[in-house]
């Protein structure tokens, strides 16, 4: 019974994975088997480099082949049009549709001529560029993206890179650089029989998809179907020029010298041909065929383990300094003070001293009539620093340090966002740490993303109107529609604006019209009413936090601080700290997500282990620092110890610029504004979530230290 009962869970939450999906399966979940000379469907998708931010659709370059629709009826596909894609998919750039190429189960196809494309001198050009920036195309067969076939340096095992090359450059005798295209494709499907009922059926599953594009010269030998009669022998390559003809009379260096130089403005034929070859292998199990896509990344596991033993070692000091802090320098404070408290009745004679018809305001140079709360604020005020001349400065602010900070009407919804982000980036990290979240998923970490954040939604609303109350908040609606609409607007009017850029360029970078209706729809009339209900739930409902002194009426000055101390200075030496602990696992998340974008980035066990490390280290740096503070008898830490939790996304925005400086090469102004901008967001991001684990943290340290003083 037992066994059953767990059966029909895994069976429900295959059934919800998959539901998540509109194209593809979830790996792992399901396999599709292929009946001997069934259709394989090949997609094709877009363009893509690193050297650029741009990504195009690959049906919309004007120098490929077109799809007909000649596979329409077969294997269910509408060949040509685009295929269901979840919005994760669409946000990344994907636009996969079905391509004419034929692939049929375990039968190989030597060549088949694909089409021959008439270019004009814009289209051309166009090639050129595209080539020149070494774009990469994605296909893909069987959610497998066609690869590139390397062996590794020791020749001990091979290893795939997604996607293969339009073309490339050489440079011509006169050492200009002159673009090449990849006008014969030969396709290498990898399979093996399938297990159970559909292996004794005779039917396979796809294990591998391997492409080794290939150049043919204009005047290499070809069949009358206009395949090359031997593809060992393709000539110099196919150029993407049309030069004018050239008098035969004139001397050869002559002629060179005009052939560089004259371009004829007419049409130029490329010739599209592929081969199909079927290779059954035995030795990949279907379960691990994404494993050669990662071969070439495990030499960075030793750095990765590197990593995670320097931010362990960090957060251990950390944690001794704040072990110190609680178990000796507050607790013996603390016990001495109350100790003093006990034993003396001083404190109750100097308050009594002050009681009367007017308050002291002359001691702090104020002017005005006096009211009873004034005597009793002030006394208690009084009480306290005589009780504490010879102790730590930070009981001395018990009137101030619970005062309410200047706008914090801004402050809560920052927080409330920021825990938003937080519960999304523990549902990623912890989803992907688990295999759930994967390159197999295609577009499922922003799909996935998405929906943890609007769900959030809630925790955005509780925490941010629980923070508005202890700050005396009245309106807890508008509390929530500005925790609502302030971030996700910002970023929505930011997306908005940058997407007027990209569509000027007709890159499939660009956010469609409809999606972002449909992310309007679901900003507005989802994770608002969701905030709503969180605020209301968090104000009305939920028990107040309470604070253990009441503040008094007026406030107490601030000395002088030292230069440590200065709100920019103390949060860039704060921030330093936990940036230390990212560092070594940001320079892999950068390389993967705009360097090397043939990579996939899977090493989430790591990433969780340095994210968890993160957020312990925030909160200890918080601490740390916030005590300092107080004990300089400053108690305008409310926005400090946000702050001073997000200071690290200073110290990451410096370096994504450093990096975008020396590391990258990305040309063109609209490319370069998209790093800059999503680099920006992403550090407005990070810094939300880390400032609001400071913030909770100090409140947290600050509402304990001061309810174990005695205050009469």
């Amino acid at each position: 019974m037992v066994a059953q009962l767990k059966a029909g869970r895994q069976g429900l939450l295959a059934l919800m994975l998959i539901s998540l999906v509109d194209a593809f399966y979830i790996p792992g979940w399901s396999i599709r088997s292929y009946k001997e000379a069934e259709h394989v469907p090949l997609l094709v998708n877009k363009v893509y480099s690193d050297n650029t931010e741009l990504q195009y659709a690959y049906y919309d370059l004007p120098f490929v082949c077109p799809p007909t629709g000649q596979f329409a009826a077969a294997g269910g596909m509408l060949s040509g049009k685009h295929i269901p894609l979840n919005l994760g998919e669409v946000l990344r750039g994907d636009r996969i549709q079905a391509s004419d190429i034929e692939l049929a189960m375990a039968k190989d196809k030597p060549c088949t001529l694909l089409c021959t494309r008439n270019l004009s001198s814009a289209d051309l050009k166009r090639a050129r560029q595209l080539v020149r920036d070494d774009y990469v195309v994605e296909w893909i067969v069987d959610n497998l993206p066609g690869a590139t076939n390397f062996i590794s340096s020791d020749k001990s095992q091979k290893y795939y890179a997604a996607g293969f090359k339009l073309g490339y450059s050489e440079p011509s005798p006169r050492g200009r650089l002159q673009q090449y295209i990849y006008n014969h494709h030969t396709i290498v499907i990898r399979h093996r029989r399938a297990t159970g009922g559909a292996g004794e059926r005779g039917e396979h599953i796809v294990v591998g998809f391997e492409v080794y594009p290939s150049s043919v010269a204009p005047d290499a030998a070809r069949q009358p179907d206009g395949c090359p009669a031997d593809l060992n022998a393709l000539g110099d390559g196919f150029p993407l020029h049309k030069y004018a003809n050239v008098s035969e009379q004139l001397p050869s260096s002559a002629r060179h010298n005009l052939v560089e130089m004259i371009e004829f403005e007419g049409t130029l034929q490329i010739p599209y041909t592929y081969a199909v070859y079927f290779r059954e292998d035995n030795n990949i199990e279907w379960a691990r065929r994404w494993d050669l896509y990662f071969v070439n990344q495990d030499e960075g596991v030793g750095i990765h383990w590197l990593a995670i033993i320097n931010s362990v070692i960090i957060c251990a000091m950390l944690t001794g300094m704040v072990f110190i802090i609680f178990a000796k320098t507050i607790y013996s404070d603390i016990k001495t003070y109350n100790d003093a408290m006990n034993e003396s009745g001083k404190l109750r004679t100097k308050a009594k001293s002050y009681s009367g018809t007017s308050t002291p305001r002359d001691k702090l140079g104020l002017l005005g009539p006096s009211t009873e709360a004034d005597v009793n604020d002030f006394g208690d005020s009084d009480v306290v620093d005589e009780g504490l001349e010879d102790a730590s400065g930070w009981k001395r602010l018990h009137g101030d340090v619970f005062r309410t900070p200047k706008f914090g009407f801004l402050l809560a919804p920052l927080v409330g966002s920021g825990t938003q982000f937080l519960f999304m980036a523990v549902g990623l990290v912890s989803l992907s740490a688990l295999g759930l979240l994967n390159p197999t998923f295609r577009g499922g970490f922003i799909s996935v993303g998405i929906g943890l954040f609007i769900f959030a939604g809630l925790f955005a609303g509780y925490f941010s109107s629980r923070v508005f109350r202890s700050f005396d908040g009245k309106d807890f609606r508008k509390n929530a529609m500005v925790t609502a609409l302030l971030f996700p607007g910002l970023c929505f009017g930011l997306v908005f604006v940058l997407n007027l850029f990209v569509w000027a360029q007709a890159s499939s970078t660009a956010i469609p019209f409809g999606t972002l209706l449909a992310i309007v729809f679901l900003w507005l009339c989802i994770q608002v009413p969701l905030v709503y209900t969180g605020a209301y739930y968090g104000f009305e409902k939920a028990r107040a936090w309470e604070h253990p002194i009441k503040v008094t009426a007026i406030p107490r000055q601030v000395p002088a601080q030292l230069w440590y101390m200065k709100p920019l200075q103390s949060v860039l030496l704060a921030g330093l700290i936990p940036f230390a602990v990212v560092f070594i696992e940001l320079t892999f998340v950068f390389q993967s997500v705009w360097q090397d974008k043939t990579a996939f980035y899977y090493t989430f066990g790591f990433t969780a282990v340095v994210f968890a490390l993160l957020i312990v280290t925030v909160a200890e740096v918080t601490v740390v620092t916030i005590y300092v503070h107080l004990c300089t008898e400053n108690y305008n830490w409310w926005w400090r110890s946000f702050f001073i939790g997000g200071g690290s996304a200073l110290w990451v925005f410096a370096y994504s610029m450093w990096y975008f400086t020396f590391k990258l090469h990305i040309t063109g102004i609209v490319s370069s504004m998209l790093f800059i901008m999503y680099s920006f967001m992403a550090c407005c991001v990070y810094g939300l979530l880390t400032g609001t684990v400071g913030f909770l943290t100090a409140y947290a340290f600050v509402r304990r230290i001061y309810s174990a003083i005695k205050i009469d």
